[in-house]
């Protein structure tokens, strides 16, 4: 997603099982190399991960009126 991914889109690069098509590729986003997929960030299963990364999104995304890093 060259823009990058609004808080709470599913990555146009998951496959039918939630795994990155770009993984291991010269395409795999440098975002995604950086970062910490720790137990703080991604839980012990899916729902937590998705609950966890939903509610870090959330808390880091642009404020209305602030200009967006990614564009």
């Amino acid at each position: 997603m060259p823009h990058g991914k609004p808080a709470g889109v599913r990555c146009v690069n998951l496959d039918e099982n939630s795994l990155c098509r770009l993984w291991g590729t010269p395409e795999y986003p440098e975002v995604c190399r950086l970062f910490p997929a720790m137990e703080d960030t991604c839980g012990g299963n899916t729902t937590e991960a998705l609950d966890l990364l939903i509610r870090l999104e959330e808390r880091t995304a642009p404020q209305r009126g602030q200009a967006d890093p990614t564009h």
